[in-house]
């Protein structure tokens, strides 16, 4: 039996996405995603719990991300977590943990950029995969 690996996560964008243009045109886009829980703590506080991710997407998705998302929006965000390493300058190995982000929605007031509606059920913004899927898709699978 195969694995599952699947990731949800809704929080708010802890800075602006950094966009990289690789040398073989593919565009790829980064940025920090902290999402918060509160739990009451054994002297009946109540106290927030912030965890912070790091999200990677690429091509149409970072295009897409590039274009809408600013630092304090909220996003729905699908994805997978992958580990990578690499070795530093002096030979370190080092590793970092991502999420690389199959899809995103942008969440939160309509006048900050997401799709709340204030009321009106027939008006939203699209998710950044249907930005996408509208533009021609984004690879070449032939499924």
């Amino acid at each position: 039996m195969s694995g599952v690996n699947k990731v949800i996560l809704v929080g708010h964008l802890g800075k602006d996405p950094e966009v990289r243009h690789l040398e073989n045109g593919v565009n790829v886009a980064s940025f920090s995603l902290a999402t918060t829980e509160t739990i009451t703590n054994k002297n009946g506080e109540k106290q927030d719990l912030t965890e912070w991710h790091n999200i990677v997407v690429w091509r149409g998705l970072a295009d897409v991300a590039e274009k809408y998302l600013k630092k304090g929006k909220q996003i729905y965000v699908e994805g997978k977590i992958r580990t990578r390493s690499w070795d530093d300058k002096e030979g370190v190995k080092r590793y970092t943990t991502e999420i690389v982000a199959d899809s995103f929605t942008m969440l939160g007031k309509k006048e900050d950029g997401g799709n709340s509606n204030s009321g009106n059920m027939n008006t939203s913004i699209p998710s950044a995969s249907e930005i996408v899927n509208s533009a021609g898709g984004e690879d070449d699978l032939p499924f």
